[in-house]
């Protein structure tokens, strides 16, 4: 049984990757082409995994926080540079029930790690993790706490329809977390939150905050009202209002989803068909828009504002 920095000791992980034979983690990589590196290469600098692809995560900070947040390790990468990190990740692992396999930990020079780092100025430290599974419920009843009891409060999903910065999509599941989201959700054609960039953006959240990626539409806007949960469209400001605006109307304190469309094309006509209100943010007339990010910021505020007075 291989040793686990963990809460309790488990079996190194089953899968069977990438150089499954000549290179033992614990011995350094001397070759870009080994196939981890490739694999490494590819999550830290790709666009976002496919189904049952490994989420690359670069960075100490992140790396802790991908281990707290229960996310099982599949390998960890450190340069010469990275070792210096090693006994914050060992503690960060101690913390958690998956912990990381000795066997996992694989060791390269820094000028290999900066050739599959996804930053200018990599600190030499990157894992790869398995997925997590979450399932539209979750959406609904948010994340377990530490002693795996769930939220109680009123479903409030931030759903992402058509964002295409991957920043902006980081920076709205931070806030969604800050501000007591339930879960997220994104709809195809909106940058993938497990993306290298939306990662760093969300500074761990959107590997803690249960998320969905790339529904239709459609079934999206079904399951919503099937279980019926309001759904909150945030306009433009011009855009003509068809329906009561949710904020003045105390509106955000129950079960809602909150979508938020793109900067510049604003939501797809099915979602501001089917809402049940809307929201708008006032604001100076010489100004036609707001970031995505800050505009979902500044709705997401308001909701917790209102739940906090319910």
């Amino acid at each position: 049984m291989a040793q686990r920095f963990g809460k309790r000791k488990m079996k190194a992980p089953s899968y069977q990757g990438p150089d499954t034979c000549p290179d033992q983690p614990s011995n350094v990589i001397t070759s870009k082409d080994n196939r981890w590196l490739k694999l490494f290469r590819a999550a830290l600098t790709g666009t976002g995994p496919g189904d049952g692809d490994l989420i690359g995560v670069e960075g100490t900070k992140l790396v802790e926080e991908a281990l707290r947040s229960g996310l099982e390790a599949e390998a960890l990468l450190l340069s010469v540079t990275g070792e210096r990190e090693m006994e914050k990740i060992l503690l960060a692992a101690s913390e958690s029930e998956a912990g990381i396999s000795r066997d996992s930990i694989l060791r390269t020079s820094d000028k290999m790690f900066r050739g599959v780092a996804g930053t200018e100025a990599p600190q030499g430290v990157a894992a790869l993790f398995r997925q997590p599974i979450w399932g539209f419920e979750d959406l609904l009843r948010g994340r377990a706490d530490t002693r795996g009891a769930s939220r109680v409060e009123a479903p409030l999903v931030v759903a992402l329809a058509g964002i295409q910065d991957p920043g902006n999509v980081g920076t709205i599941l931070r806030s969604a977390e800050a501000f007591g989201a339930t879960g997220a959700v994104t709809t195809r054609g909106t940058a993938d939150p497990w993306s290298p960039k939306a990662l760093r953006a969300s500074a761990g959240s959107a590997l803690r905050l249960p998320v969905l990626r790339g529904l239709a539409a459609p079934i999206l806007l079904a399951q919503l009202k099937m279980r019926q949960i309001r759904i909150i469209a945030a306009t433009r400001q011009g855009q003509r209002v068809a329906r009561m605006n949710a904020a003045s109307s105390n509106h955000l304190r129950g079960p809602v989803a909150l979508f938020i469309g793109n900067e510049g094309a604003g939501l797809p006509g099915e979602v501001e068909h089917a809402a049940d209100a809307t929201i708008t943010i006032p604001m100076s007339e010489a100004v036609e828009s707001l970031n995505a990010a800050v505009a979902a910021s500044l709705v997401l505020y308001e909701a917790a504002r209102q739940r906090r007075e319910a």
